[in-house]
């Protein structure tokens, strides 16, 4: 089971107030539906990647990555004004297993990296912009029909070029173990470092020009850029 830090919000406003913020549409979920979603910074970048479980109409559960929630918190804190919602750590967990594409089991390590599952603070950090978290994060945590949302104008501009970002998580396969920090280069340049690893397996933010089916060199192991595992 998939360890993870789970945060309570509800009240009067709180529908309201999480609309305005997250990247998912609220609106839309029905009490039981849960629902991956990106809270943003002001400039666009990641400050959280999270579920979302609707209880009722006015209160949530929000959970994220084990370690991680001290910093979902304290984003949705920060503009938290004249805002009848309160949000609060909590033991219970949201009662719907972590899934994701390509992986039966995400909490395994391995199966995580080949489906391409980024992680805070590895693929996700503060300097992540959402499209490089890869294209199934944005497909099942982004709402481009809903209204306005904190951050919204960066991920907009992603989706009108078509996902093309400077540094977009890839998989990788090599011809040995990995490790995290090892240095990926192609054509003698560095493009990157590997940002998870298991095994034979690594996720690594790359330069743009590396794609799909290049050959790189991981520490001096040769490794393969390949597509996410299919479900």
């Amino acid at each position: 089971m998939t360890v993870r830090d789970t945060v309570r919000v509800h009240g009067p406003d709180a529908a309201r107030y999480l609309q305005g913020q997250i990247s998912q549409d609220v609106d839309s979920l029905a009490p039981g539906d849960t629902a991956w979603s990106l809270i943003l910074e002001p400039n666009g970048k990641v400050a959280s990647w999270f579920r979302i479980h609707r209880l009722d109409a006015t209160d949530f559960l929000l959970d994220t990555d084990a370690g991680h929630a001290d910093g979902l918190v304290a984003r949705l804190e920060r503009f938290k004004l004249r805002t009848d919602a309160a949000i609060e750590f909590v033991d219970t967990a949201i009662p719907v297993p972590v899934v994701w594409p390509g992986a039966d089991d995400p909490s395994d390590e391995e199966q995580r990296i080949r489906a391409g599952m980024p992680r805070l603070g590895a693929e996700l950090t503060g300097d992540t912009i959402p499209g490089e978290g890869g294209q199934r994060l944005i497909d099942v945590s982004v709402s481009f029909t809903k209204g306005c949302y904190t951050g919204q104008e960066l991920v907009a501009r992603i989706d009108s070029r078509g996902g093309n970002v400077p540094r977009p998580v890839r998989v990788l396969v090599a011809q040995a173990p990995l490790e995290v920090g090892a240095v990926v280069a192609a054509d003698g340049e560095d493009v990157g470092r590997v940002t998870s690893a298991a095994g034979l397996v690594a996720l690594a933010p790359l330069m743009r020009k590396v794609e799909i089916g290049d050959t790189v060199s991981i520490g001096g192991v040769p490794a393969i850029v390949s597509a996410p595992a299919e479900s």
